[in-house]
């Protein structure tokens, strides 16, 4: 069911479709915020790594490119998500 703020927002003709980011895309914003640069350099970034693993990746991106932890592991689990796909 709608909120108070969906339900003025449709009654002025918008279409409200806001729901709140989950998973590593929530850090998206922070990371570009903190590194000054957008994510999609972070992911080529981590494509020309010299390790390939999940946590080496994450290790290389803390001790070569000063990321911290909880960002360079939302970056490196959104991109082998969507490598997955």
């Amino acid at each position: 069911m709608p909120d108070a703020s969906d339900r003025a927002a449709t009654e002025k003709g918008a279409a409200v479709t806001t729901k709140p980011v989950k998973g590593p895309q929530s850090y998206f914003p922070s990371i570009e915020k903190t590194y000054g640069r957008p994510v999609e350099e972070w992911f080529k970034v981590i494509r020309s790594a010299p390790v390939k693993k999940h946590m080496e990746i994450v290790n290389w991106l803390k001790s070569e490119h000063g990321l911290g932890h909880g960002h360079a592991n939302a970056l490196v689990a959104y991109l082998r998500e969507q490598d997955a796909k």
